[in-house]
């Protein structure tokens, strides 16, 4: 399992976060009737524009977090770990990284959202302490709103 602390991605790491998002979502498209967003964003631009931070394991895409500050929180876009080593943890400490990297930013919260019929992902990130806080129709996706108030 990756043990590798994350590190800013590069523009050369664009290909290999597109794969690794592209294999970690592929599961949902049946269920969902369509790609969701994560499988199509244009990943070049997201690593100029956002936090993107990514794991490797023995030289090979792990895991990718995308994080966009907002003027009252930290907003994790994405978080996505290889299909093949799902279940392992990777994705508990991309949160938790998340949520350490907003503190460190100053924020006292983070929030995500979520496909609905994504329902274990919904239930992990319950468990780690975030609450649903609205439900609704977003650019043509049925999310499920979450966050979590922080604390040192």
């Amino acid at each position: 399992m990756a043990q590798n602390e994350p590190r800013p991605a590069l523009a050369s790491d664009v290909t290999a976060i597109t794969s690794l998002v592209r294999g970690a979502y592929a599961k949902y498209v049946i269920r969902m009737g369509k790609e969701p967003k994560p499988m199509t964003v244009d990943y070049a631009k997201a690593v100029r524009e956002h936090q993107i931070w990514v794991v490797e394991d023995a030289g090979e895409m792990a895991g990718v977090l995308e994080l966009v500050p907002q003027p009252d929180h930290l907003l994790i876009e994405n978080v996505a770990v290889n299909s093949a080593l799902q279940g392992h943890g990777l994705g508990r400490r991309l949160m938790k990284f998340a949520e350490n990297e907003a503190l460190r930013q100053g924020f006292s919260e983070t929030r995500l959202y979520t496909h609905e019929s994504m329902v274990e992902n919904i239930r992990l990130y319950a468990r780690i302490g975030y609450r649903e806080t609205e439900r609704h129709q977003q650019d043509g996706f049925a999310r499920v709103f979450m966050s979590k108030k922080l604390s040192d």
